[in-house]
């Protein structure tokens, strides 16, 4: 008898020790989080900007100044130039005839600046005894100082670090830059990108300068792939939108939309890399001023609206690490708000416009697997991969100005697409319409729009040159 007890008593604890170790092990509840609303407040404030583009500084067809009020006197409130490979930092004249805009831009320049700001001299050629006329281009600072108005337009001085693997182009923006950056090269389109990233995230943390580095364009000759993006670390900005008109945001029969990339690439980040979402930008990626509107890479086509407590570069580049903003090119938003159980959106309607929200996302259950893209003959493409369905799954849609999304519990997580029934009036592509994107948020996690990796603080000027 007193042996069965023994080893009744035995087995209770060898009980009682499994139904603790069960309880220690479970999967954690998720905690409760409080509500995060993105809107404009005493304290923050929503900030219009683009975050690319051109000038005659490399391929863009006018000057600085020029560019720099066609967005002031448009309502943005901060202008990043991004040229290919070179900062506006130094004395530099050029031939006008033979500039980009030629004699057309120059006259304009000097219309609305005709007193003592357009520097001109005429150039003789001792061989040819041909004469030219030339004109200094305005450095940044000079543009900066003239034009930036404290509290109300920033100018932001950047570079399109313009790099290639093999005949690939692979094109980043490095934005609040004091001094550029040659592209590095690589052994991959992955080991490119991973390069140029590394290069600016070394020297903000050398300078504690707030920088931001963005990948642009990924479809721009089907440079970039999904595949080659999800590992880049620091990479955490893309282009989903850009205004030019020959970067096929939409993709085609072969390659993936930036859309269908962001999903991909974040589906794959979470789930299996342990890396940070990826934000998702609107841009004009402009180049050309004179004929607007056309068919050329013209301004005004897509943006970002920053939720920011100041117009300062350290201000906006902590908002944008934050998630606290949304890409646009045409819609615009009152609020987006987050709370323990839900994503709501709401639109700040126009008259006449009627508006489609539709909740993006991915589960934790989705289908990993890829196969590659066939031809029409059975042969394999190289690059993009194609993916199930789950990946990228509309999990509502909402006809209306206003729309929430009830958590289901198992998302990886969520994103908002507004579309409008408004043509956009400057389309790149014909047909399209105007649309906003938020930024992916993940529903169980403490913090959906994250605290932001800043180093050092601006002093706050209208020009921080």
């Amino acid at each position: 008898m007193l042996l069965r007890l023994r080893s009744l008593g035995l087995k209770i604890i060898v009980v009682a020790i499994l139904m603790a170790a069960a309880w220690l092990t479970r999967p954690a509840a998720p905690a409760m989080i409080a509500a995060e609303t993105l809107k404009e407040s005493e304290s923050l404030k929503w900030y219009r900007g683009n975050l690319h583009t051109h000038s005659n500084w490399s391929d863009g067809d006018d000057y600085l100044e020029m560019i720099a009020l066609w967005y002031r006197e448009r309502g943005y409130h901060f202008l990043c130039f991004t040229d290919h490979n070179i900062l506006a930092n130094q004395d530099r004249w050029v031939e006008i005839e033979k500039s980009k805009g030629g004699r057309k831009a120059f006259d304009k320049l000097k219309a609305r600046f005709p007193e003592d700001w357009v520097e001109e001299r005429v150039k003789v050629d001792k061989t040819s005894n041909r004469s030219t006329q030339e004109v200094r281009l305005k450095r940044f600072d000079e543009v900066c100082a003239k034009l930036a108005i404290q509290d109300q337009f920033l100018l932001i001085q950047g570079e399109e670090i313009s790099d290639k693997f093999g005949k690939l182009p692979l094109h980043l923006n490095a934005h609040n830059l004091r001094e550029t950056l040659p592209p590095l090269g690589g052994v991959s389109v992955t080991d490119v990108i991973q390069n140029n990233v590394d290069v600016v995230m070394a020297l903000r943390e050398r300078t504690g300068r707030p920088m931001l580095i963005h990948l642009n364009h990924p479809n721009f000759q089907w440079g970039v792939t999904a595949e080659d993006l999800m590992p880049v670390r620091g990479e955490n900005f893309f282009e989903v939108y850009n205004g030019h008109p020959s970067v096929w945001n939409g993709g085609d029969d072969f390659h993936a939309s930036t859309e269908r990339m962001w999903d991909i690439v974040n589906a794959k980040r979470l789930a299996e890399l342990d890396l940070p979402l990826l934000y998702g930008l609107a841009t004009d990626d402009s180049h050309s001023y004179h004929n607007i509107p056309s068919d050329g890479s013209e301004p005004g086509r897509g943006w970002v609206m920053v939720l920011a407590s100041e117009l300062t570069p350290a201000s906006l580049i902590g908002a944008l690490e934050s998630g606290r903003f949304y890409a646009s090119s045409g819609v615009l938003l009152e609020n987006v708000e987050r709370t323990a159980s839900s994503l709501a959106v709401s639109v700040r309607p126009d008259s006449g416009e009627t508006y489609s929200i539709e909740f993006i996302g991915t589960r934790q259950d989705f289908d990993p697997t890829s196969e590659p893209t066939m031809d029409s003959l059975g042969h394999e493409r190289t690059g993009n991969r194609r993916y199930s369905d789950s990946i990228g799954a509309t999990l509502k849609t909402v006809v209306g100005p206003k729309a929430v999304y009830d958590f289901r519990g198992d998302e990886l997580y969520v994103r908002a697409r507004i579309t409008s029934s408004r043509r956009h009036p400057n389309s790149a592509i014909a047909g399209e319409t105007e649309r906003a994107w938020t930024q992916p948020i993940r529903p169980w996690v403490e913090s959906s729009f994250p605290k932001p990796l800043l180093l050092g603080r601006q002093r706050r000027t209208p020009c921080p040159c």
